[in-house]
């Protein structure tokens, strides 16, 4: 299977690759925890609409990895290290802004259903969700790092190598994200009658996306 992959796509060590993949998506990281949460707010149709911005935002990276991208942050760690501050600047913010919520809603009681992540300004969790999903510490290392390394320099048509490893990394990342939106879909009822589980939550997830933001502003290649 790996010399007739390599043989018609130019990729080396194709089932590696697979494994590899599953194993990265299956780590927690700022896309799933979000696609979860949205979830656990909004119901399933919302955390669709979540998933498929960090789709999207997989796919651009996957683009600019294959044109060439990736190759230049590694070339060039002053833009890699504009790229990873500004990307750290992002998730500790929305972090600050889970904690803001969650302090706000702790005390509170007989209030509207909470609300465990607080909208941006457009009200837009398929926006955020692609924000995220591109600024992803997880998403930016393994297009710069792990996914190239796979596609053989010597193939002439390397188009099909990066579209058959995209298709592996889209089709994983779909069917975890869909356990994690039923998951979360069926918290919603809990966290409606909790509330304060619903803020403790919200705290737990804010720390945690401070946490990405404090582990990409250290990353290296």
């Amino acid at each position: 299977m790996n010399a007739w992959v390599h043989a018609q796509f130019g990729v080396t060590d194709f089932w590696t690759f697979v494994v590899g993949t599953v194993l990265i998506v299956l780590l927690p990281g700022p896309n799933s925890l979000y696609v979860l949460s949205v979830a656990a707010q909004r119901g399933v149709r919302t955390g669709y609409r979540s998933a498929c911005g960090v789709f999207l935002g997989d796919l651009i990276l996957m683009l600019l990895s294959a044109g060439g991208v990736a190759s230049l942050l590694r070339a060039s760690p002053e833009l890699f290290s504009v790229v990873k501050y500004v990307g750290a600047g992002y998730l500790g913010w929305i972090g600050l802004q889970m904690l803001r919520s969650a302090w706000r809603s702790w005390g509170r009681r007989g209030a509207p259903p909470f609300e465990p992540l607080p909208a941006p300004a457009a009200g837009d969790p398929f926006m955020r969700a692609l924000v995220i999903s591109l600024l992803n510490p997880k998403a930016i290392l393994f297009f710069i790092s792990f996914f190239i390394q796979f596609v053989d320099p010597r193939y002439d048509q390397p188009w099909w190598s990066f579209s058959l490893l995209g298709l592996v990394c889209e089709l994983t990342s779909f069917a975890y994200l869909t356990v994690l939106i039923f998951v979360g879909a069926r918290l919603a009822a809990e966290f409606r009658r909790r509330q304060r589980l619903a803020a403790g939550m919200t705290a737990g997830v804010g720390v945690l996306f401070i946490g990405f933001g404090a582990k990409l502003a250290t990353a290296t290649l």
